[in-house]
């Protein structure tokens, strides 16, 4: 018994295979041919779109020039900052020294903030760049016994800790 459920006459396999790999044939063809009605649809549409860009286009241009002119001035005004106080101190890193070695920048940098708010009377410190530079120069374990900062306080009360210039 089981060996006649398992024979099938070999006909009915050719034909269900043939009917299998034609249907999606067929239906790839009409699905080509849909999206070339679509894509031309969309061909149709877009050259509208671009004409419509390209007369608008020339108007925006025209009305950019102007305001170009006047960004640069307001670039200026907020690269400049108001200084409303200016101090130059040499911050004595002394305690810093106390500390375990692979604590003392991280405590110098910290005793350097703590510094800025008590002299300058503000929260809003800042640290430049190049001063953070200056302090972690000989990594985590030597940080400077001192370092000379140029303090800048603006009228919104934030300051800026700048290394100080020899003038």
């Amino acid at each position: 018994m089981v060996g006649l459920l398992s024979e099938k006459p070999p006909d009915q396999d050719e034909a269900l295979e043939e009917e299998d790999t034609t249907a999606p044939v067929a239906s790839h063809q009409e699905s080509k041919e849909e999206t070339e009605e679509v894509g031309e649809e969309e061909m149709e549409e877009q050259p509208a779109a671009e004409e419509e860009l390209a007369a608008e286009e020339p108007e925006e241009k025209e009305a950019e020039e102007p305001e170009e002119a006047e960004e640069p001035e307001g670039e200026e005004e907020e690269e400049e900052i108001e200084v409303v106080e200016e101090r130059v101190y040499t911050i004595p890193f002394r305690r810093v020294w106390a500390t375990p070695r692979g604590k003392r920048t991280p405590r110098a940098s910290r005793m350097l903030r703590d510094f800025v708010k008590r002299h300058m009377k503000t929260d809003n410190v800042e640290i430049s760049n190049e001063v953070n530079e200056e302090l972690w120069a000989r990594s985590i374990k030597k940080p400077p016994r001192q370092i000379k900062v140029r303090l800048v306080k603006d009228k919104e009360g934030r300051v800026i800790v700048y290394p100080a210039t020899a003038a």
